[in-house]
């Protein structure tokens, strides 16, 4: 028997224990954005139905999370995350370009990203509202985030010269509000317009924000 006998490698299936574990957490990520996204919605779910939903058991499911909430929270940053990603790399694409035509960049990726999916827009905008004070703090902490990426756009195109020069701390966080109050809408079948139609209107009150009526840039 000697030499038959080989030291744990800690794989089963080929995969590490490592690998085995973010799939399931995929699976649960999966079936709750279904479920939570969709019917019966977060607070129809129960533990139960949602590990039946990912095809794994609730011994699994308490092995990856502390509960229902703990899910919600992953998935809410995993749907921003997947926007912000589609965003940086549309502004990455739109170096160099004029105000306008890089704010259009910028919205047309957001867009897309948020709506791709209805349930993504449900929970970004809908599910994670008044579950818990914890959820409430990460929601307004992602969209700090957006908010000081529409600052940082604005300062730049100050830096530029193709804006007037102010503090956009208050401007930016009323037009993120816009923004998401209308993809909202629109996704929600509310506001009679294609997706394009959203966006240029976006443009516009960025530009508006931007350029209010009167300036003009500076000779250069």
């Amino acid at each position: 028997m000697t030499g038959r006998l080989k030291t744990p490698t800690g794989r089963y299936g080929g995969r590490t224990a490592e690998e085995r574990q973010a799939e399931r957490r995929r699976r649960f990520l999966d079936a709750a954005l279904r479920l939570f996204g969709g019917t019966p919605g977060f607070r129809g779910t129960t533990v139960a139905a949602l590990s039946q939903a990912a095809g794994l058991s609730t011994r699994q499911f308490y092995e990856e999370f502390r509960g229902l909430e703990d899910v919600l929270a992953a998935l809410h940053l995993q749907v921003n995350d997947w926007a912000e990603e589609a965003v940086l790399d549309a502004l990455a694409s739109a170096e160099g370009l004029p105000l306008a035509e890089r704010a259009a960049v910028l919205f047309r990726a957001y867009a897309r990203g948020v709506t791709r999916d209805p349930r993504r827009i449900r929970i970004t905008f809908v599910e994670i509202i008044g579950v818990s004070p914890r959820l409430e703090e990460q929601r307004l902490a992602r969209r700090a985030r957006w908010i000081d990426l529409i600052r940082a756009e604005a300062d730049a195109a100050v830096a530029r010269g193709e804006a007037a020069p102010r503090d956009y701390r208050l401007a930016a966080t009323a037009f993120i509000g816009s923004v998401n109050g209308l993809l909202h809408d629109w996704s929600a079948g509310w506001v009679d317009a294609t997706l394009d139609e959203v966006v240029d209107e976006l443009v516009r009150l960025l530009l508006g924000m931007l350029r209010p009526e009167g300036w003009r840039p500076a000779a250069g």
